[in-house]
C-alpha cells in the first residue's frame, strides 16, 4: 500500500491512547512516578522533546483526561469503544491536520528522543511515499529475552521493511542456536491517510491469536519500515515496573534524561 507525499514541512502530532483498565496492572496510568503520575509524566517527555507540533492524550476515562488537563495540557475523551490504541488515536486523527501522527503508549514516560527523531526522518526522507507506518525495534542478546512471550519479535526483509511480528521466537533456529534477532518496540508513526484507513478494515484472525494489532496492518498491506535503535524503552506494565522506574528515577533525575 502506497500514499502520496507532500514536499512541504511535515506537522507531526503526538497521539498518546490512555486506557484506564489494564489486566496486569489496573489503574497504572494514574500511579505515582516520582511525584507525578505514569500519564503525565509520557505526556510531559514527548512535549519536552521538542519534536510535536502538538500532543494530544486520547483516553477512555474522566480521572484520566482530567489529570492531563489539570497540569495544562490537551486530552480528549474517545467517543467509541475501540479494539486497541490504534483505532483510538484515529477517531481524533480525523479531526486534526497533520501529515506524521506518532502513537506513544501512555505506560512509556521513558520514551527516547533520539529514537523518536529516526522514526519521524523515516518519512522525511521517503518522498516517494514508499512507508505508511514506521517502527522501532531493537537488538534482542540473550536467550531469555528472545523465548519470553511479553517480547514481541519481529523479522525484517533486505530493506528492514516488516515481514512478521510475533510472540514466539523468529526467526527459529533449526540448529538450536541463538543467532540475531529483533525486540519490536511498540511506538508507531504513521502518515495520516494510512491511519485514516485503520478504523475501516477487521481484526483479522492473526491478530486474535497473537494479541498483535501490527499483524493487522501487515494482512492488509501496509509498509511498515523497521528503525532499529539500540535504546530500549522502559514500560510499565506490573507493579514491579513501577518500583523499578521509581528507583531508577532516585539515582536519574527525570529532567536530565534524552
Amino acid at each position: 500500500m502506497h500514499t502520496k507525499t507532500s514536499q512541504a514541512p511535515l506537522k507531526v502530532v503526538a497521539l498518546i491512547p490512555a486506557r484506564y483498565a489494564s489486566q496486569r496492572f489496573p489503574g497504572k496510568l494514574l500511579k505515582d512516578l516520582n511525584g507525578q503520575t505514569v500519564i503525565w509524566r509520557t505526556y510531559e517527555a514527548a512535549q519536552k522533546s521538542g519534536l510535536f507540533d502538538e500532543v494530544v492524550v486520547i483516553t477512555d476515562h474522566a480521572k484520566i483526561k482530567d489529570e492531563i488537563v489539570r497540569h495544562g495540557g490537551k486530552a480528549f475523551m474517545s467517543q467509541k469503544e475501540h479494539a486497541t490504541g490504534t483505532d483510538r488515536i484515529a477517531e481524533f486523527a480525523e479531526k486534526i491536520e497533520a501529515d506524521i501522527f506518532v502513537n506513544i503508549q501512555g505506560d512509556e514516560p521513558f520514551i527516547n528522543k533520539q529514537a523518536l527523531q529516526d522514526l519521524i526522518a523515516v518519512f522525511e526522507k521517503d518522498k516517494e511515499g514508499n512507508f505508511d507506518i514506521a517502527s522501532l525495534m531493537t537488538p534482542i542478546t540473550d536467550r531469555e529475552t528472545f523465548l519470553n512471550p511479553n517480547n514481541v519479535k519481529v523479522v525484517v526483509d533486505v530493506d528492514q521493511k516488516a515481514l512478521f511480528f510475533s510472540r514466539a521466537p523468529i526467526p527459529y533456529s533449526r540448529d538450536n542456536v541463538f543467532e540475531k534477532a529483533y525486540k519490536h518496540i511498540g511506538v508507531y508513526a504513521f502518515r495520516k491517510e494510512s491511519l485514516a484507513l485503520i478504523p475501516h478494515i477487521p481484526q483479522t484472525e492473526l491478530e486474535r491469536i497473537e494479541k498483535l494489532e501490527n499483524l493487522r496492518f501487515l494482512e492488509f498491506g501496509f509498509n511498515i519500515y523497521m528503525v532499529e535503535t539500540a535504546q530500549v524503552n522502559f514500560g510499565i506494565d506490573t507493579e514491579e515496573d513501577l518500583k523499578k522506574a521509581n528507583d531508577y528515577l532516585k539515582t536519574q533525575p527525570y529532567e536530565e534524561m534524552d
